[in-house]
């Protein structure tokens, strides 16, 4: 499968912005009122650190595959 150099840098693009956005998000999930009662973390807390997670691998994964595609479309 060959992927375009356009293909190749939105997929690049991707990836960097799951590294802007998601760490944003999870610092101001953490600091929420409805991330902790009594000292302990919530459900809320649990499933928007899974989402966070999650949304990084797969971040990465896209990213280095842009990364990849990119290199191939230069030679």
């Amino acid at each position: 499968m060959t992927i375009s150099r356009r293909v190749a840098l939105f997929l690049l693009a991707f990836g960097v912005w799951s590294y802007l956005l998601w760490p944003a998000f999870m610092r101001n999930t953490w600091n929420s009122d409805r991330s902790w009662a009594q000292g302990s973390p919530t459900a809320y807390l649990v499933v928007h650190l899974v989402i966070a997670v999650v949304s990084l691998v797969l971040g990465t994964i896209i990213g280095v595959l842009g990364w990849k595609a990119y290199r191939g479309t230069r030679s």
